[in-house]
């Protein structure tokens, strides 16, 4: 698994993890190659490298200007996080999920579930500064789209419990280095 910042920050933008992937995958990219395999506005996608180039992980190429030479190359600290991106962005096409049932938190909580059943204020705590609603939010959508499960324990008072389901439990392994 990857260290829990880098997997906040992988989740923390909607385009962070394609990106990493695209440039994982390809060995660096032009800024036009990017925009059309991303299918992302220009100022989303100036924003989206801005920010992977702030975290470190990308960087401008320096012998860029060549037609053939890549804009952008992952540095030696984007190239593991590139690697799992790649493995996510492909268990996600595998299985068919589309981009919106993977939430900003989706890969945190896959993480956090990948050893087991957990009840929400576990998840709460252990997802801090995730608010109640967020987290409340994240997981119904990745319920109604088959990678986490809920299940009620009958207890007094009745505990839900929220653990992977087989596509949830897929895309914990893609996250393993």
């Amino acid at each position: 698994m990857i260290g829990e910042a880098e997997l906040r920050a992988l989740a923390a933008g909607r385009w962070t993890a394609p990106l990493l992937a695209l440039l994982h995958e390809e060995k660096g990219a032009r800024f036009a190659r990017l925009l059309a395999a991303l299918g992302l506005p220009r100022d989303s996608l100036a924003r989206t490298l801005a920010q992977a180039q702030e975290a470190g992980w990308i960087a401008r190429n320096p012998g860029h200007g060549h037609p053939l030479r890549p804009d952008y190359l992952l540095t030696a600290k984007g190239e593991e996080l590139g690697a799992v991106a790649s493995r996510v962005m492909a268990a996600r096409r595998r299985l068919g999920l589309a981009s919106d049932s993977l939430p900003r938190w989706s890969l945190p909580i896959v993480a956090r579930l990948e050893p087991g059943w957990a009840r929400f204020g576990t998840l709460r705590d252990a997802l801090a500064p995730v608010t109640p609603r967020a987290l409340s939010l994240n997981l119904q959508q990745m319920i109604a789209g088959d990678i986490v499960l809920r299940r009620v324990e009958p207890d007094f008072p009745p505990t839900p419990l929220y653990g992977l389901a087989p596509a949830g439990r897929a895309l914990a392994e893609s996250l393993a280095v």
